[in-house]
């Protein structure tokens, strides 16, 4: 009983309050229509990129051209009394206590339409205080002593926000079925109804059998109120979903759109641009702003052709990649997805800093700094088992396996980084700790939330390509971190400046450490699993795989700009399940060598082409792999030679390596035009290791 009386006992108060009209002195006026001039934004070189215009954000028409039962499925799903009340509800506000209390929290809200309508577009202040909702309630009464219901409806129809950027039914109607309002279906208008109460959770391109559900409710309660019959509410419930083409005629496209998109949501999103989102959206859509970006077209371009010619089949993987210049943190390029513009219905979704994924491998220079960081020299020799068992305290025992199940040997750190083993990594992060490598790695530029486990070594923490490039700039920075940067400046139609980005930067990791790291993550490239990322000028990378192949990464950077590459499928498959990238979903089994070396190599060959080479600072210590090794605790096999059977047959490579005393395992080359049968790489390189290991081999298909 105690719990249902305190949140009624507010609520009626609050109701008492508007109803008696006493609470505030300032006039309940719709706002007024004011002088609107269009915002630009422009590229790191002042080129105009694009324009936000007032009627991307909202279109008004008048209510009789809005049907009948668009009109009725907004009432009944959002306030069924409309008609009824004075501007509050105080059947909703007792009906929304019992459930609120019942929950034991805030599960359902008791305002009306006129009071939705006051909330987004009267009231300045955007708190969630008794105060204001008292003064909402007694703003929405006195809208409804000055006007119709119909001239309210009117109102509110053509400003709350849909989802989207659809501000109003009529920029609704086409966002989502390419359509006016007047010719919206019943099942359609009841679709657009349910989205209002949680436009984001209930987006029919990114969340289609939530809004059909949300759809049969909106039903459901028209025909509890009379508004449909049994007839109409069952062939509406069975209707399809069918949303129209998101395809954007060429006419109306622009360069760098999820670069744009990002830099729009950064203003819509931000405070100091506006105490409310009504006021932010009128300053971006209408303030007459220039917005000067730190997007340079031509690296942009690069990395869309890149992405295109590694990725061209549109029914395969998609890519997303962000190139930084480590020094300022400026973004130079953003690739979001496959087309921003396309028919898909997450087009629009930026994989690039909104579609967090598994980083596999790509993670373990993060852990590494961390160890470099402690004191552990890279070239301390740890065993790298096919598989290993890790028992902790208070934790389940932990069995990382090697990518491909080959046993390394025992190894030096720097040289477990270049051959990527999961084994070495899972032990050096025992020594580091979870916490501290999370720590650190949040310190190196990672903003998505990290969880401090064990595997986390391995990339289980899903994370963007934004935070990757972030990471990774720390490290071509010689251990400075700089935040990224899209925005440097931002002024008004006058010329008054209303942002300038400042420069900030925070030391992080020492310089010499990082000279140590970039020449580990140097040799990947030259000779470890990153060999496709190869570039005429010295360069330092990692690559990634998650499990099962559903993510593929490549991160890395030269001395003038970071780059990170992902890859994989951004939709789960019919079962719900990430999509593999294997046969026959894709062509190879996309490792972060492959695909996302790849374009990583291209965009930034042409990106860098006809600049000056610049070399790496180069290590206080060498991280080349040694000739021999001390063994490893517990280890009896000697260290012997290990041949190079590249370019020989299959059946003879195997051959020669057991005959040296190895064991094989072989893969299928991602790429290569050397005839079938035919080993093109070996894991070991040449050299020396230990007898009784396993040597991977990649052969020619």
């Amino acid at each position: 009983m105690f719990p249902l009386i305190r949140p009624l006992a507010c609520l009626l108060a609050l109701a008492g309050a508007a109803s008696a009209c006493s609470y505030t002195s300032r006039a309940a006026e719709p706002p007024t229509e004011q002088e609107i001039e269009s915002s630009t934004l422009y590229a790191a070189d002042g080129t105009l990129v694009h324009t936000f215009h007032a009627e991307e954000n909202r279109k008004v028409i008048p209510l009789e051209q809005i049907p009948s039962h668009v009109r009725s499925a907004v009432i009944a799903i959002e306030d069924e009394r409309f008609y009824r009340h004075t501007g509050v509800d105080v059947r909703a506000v007792l009906r929304a206590a019992r459930s609120n209390a019942a929950a034991g929290g805030i599960e359902e809200g008791g305002s009306t339409i006129t009071q939705q309508y006051v909330k987004q577009e009267i009231l300045e202040d955007d708190s969630q205080t008794v105060e204001r909702k008292v003064q909402e309630a007694s703003m929405a009464v006195q809208l409804e002593r000055r006007y119709s219901k119909d001239r309210i409806l009117e109102l509110y129809l053509n400003a709350i926000y849909f989802g989207n950027g659809a501000y109003g039914i009529e920029a609704a109607a086409f966002q989502y079925f390419g359509k006016a309002a007047t010719d919206l279906t019943l099942p359609e208008g009841a679709l657009i109804a349910g989205l209002i109460q949680r436009p984001g959770a209930t987006d029919p391109f990114d969340e289609p059998e939530v809004a059909l559900e949300r759809r049969r409710l909106v039903l459901e309660r028209m025909h509890a109120n009379q508004m449909i019959d049994d007839a109409e509410r069952l062939a509406a419930e069975a209707t399809p979903l069918a949303l129209a083409s998101a395809v954007v005629p060429a006419a109306e496209r622009y360069p760098a759109a999820f670069f744009v998109e990002e830099v729009k949501q950064w203003v819509l999103d931000d405070a100091r641009f506006g105490a409310t989102p009504k006021e932010r959206r009128d300053l971006l859509f209408g303030g007459g702003l220039r917005i000067q970006t730190t997007v340079d077209l031509d690296t942009q371009m690069k990395a869309e052709v890149a992405v295109n010619d590694i990725l061209s089949n549109p029914e395969g993987p998609a890519a997303s990649l962000v190139s930084i210049e480590a020094s300022t943190g400026y973004v130079r390029a953003m690739v979001g997805g496959r087309d921003f513009f396309g028919a898909s219905p997450i087009a629009k979704l930026n994989l690039a800093t909104q579609g967090p994924r598994q980083a596999g491998s790509s993670f373990k220079p993060l852990v590494l700094a961390a160890a470099l960081e402690q004191g552990i020299d890279p070239e301390t020799p740890i065993s790298a088992p096919a598989c290993i068992t890790i028992t902790m305290e208070r934790a389940d025992p932990w069995e990382p396996c090697n990518y491909g199940g080959g046993d390394g040997g025992t190894v030096t750190i720097a040289e477990g980084t270049v051959r990527s083993y999961n084994t070495l990594y899972a032990q050096l992060m025992v020594q580091v700790g979870p916490e501290e490598a999370m720590a650190a790695a949040t310190d190196y530029g990672i903003r998505s939330p990290l969880q401090p486990d064990l595997s986390a070594v391995l990339g289980t923490n899903e994370v963007t390509a934004m935070d990757m490039a972030s990471a990774y700039s720390t490290f071509a920075n010689r251990g400075v971190q700089v935040e990224p940067v899209l925005v440097t400046r931002i002024t008004r139609a006058d010329g008054t400046v209303l942002f300038n980005h400042e420069h900030s930067q925070a030391k992080v990791l020492d310089a010499a450490l990082a000279d140590t790291l970039t020449s580990i993550l140097e040799q990947a490239i030259q000779r470890g699993t990153g060999t496709a990322a190869k570039l005429d000028r010295p360069a330092a990378g990692k690559t990634g795989t998650a499990d099962d192949w559903v993510d593929a990464w490549f991160a890395g950077y030269t001395s003038e700009l970071t780059t990170a590459v992902w890859v994989g499928f951004p939709s789960p498959g019919p079962d719900g399940q990430p999509i593999q990238m294997r046969p026959p979903n894709t062509p190879i089994r996309v490792t972060g060598g492959s695909y996302p070396a790849e374009i990583w190599q291209r965009f930034m060959a042409t990106s860098l082409s006809g600049r000056p080479v610049a070399p790496f600072h180069p290590p206080t210590t060498t991280t080349t792999a040694p000739a021999s090794l001390p063994p490893a605790i517990g280890s009896t096999e000697p260290v012997v030679p290990l041949p190079d059977v590249r370019g020989l047959a299959e059946g003879d490579a195997v051959d020669a390596l057991a005959l040296a005393g190895f064991r094989t395992v072989v893969a299928p080359a991602a790429r290569s035009d050397a005839p079938a049968g035919t080993v093109v790489a070996q894991s070991p390189a040449p050299g020396r290791a230990r007898q009784g290991s396993v040597v991977s081999i990649e052969v020619s298909a």
